[in-house]
């Protein structure tokens, strides 16, 4: 049972995590952030960030991956937002 739940949790991370694939490869491509909210990713970056040091902490094998790809993409996101106004 304990493998099916880390199977789960593991798909259920894939599919969070890549949803911001696009996001990111749109703004890495077109620089263009007017229609993302600063204060949104910035909110959200604190948040991922501290999923991420509570997986480490569980420890929690898909809470880390999911969480330390998500926070370099939401990471990337926030970094364009504020160099590209």
């Amino acid at each position: 049972m304990d493998k099916l739940i880390t199977i789960i949790g593991m798909l259920a991370a894939i599919g969070t995590t890549i949803s911001f694939l696009p996001q990111a490869l749109k703004i890495i491509k077109t620089k263009d952030t007017k229609s993302i909210s600063l204060s949104m990713y910035i909110l959200f970056v604190s948040g991922v960030l501290l999923w991420l040091i509570y997986g480490i902490l569980k420890p929690d094998l898909p809470i880390m991956i999911a969480n330390g790809i998500t926070l370099i993409l939401a990471g990337i996101i926030l970094y364009f937002k504020i160099k590209y106004p």
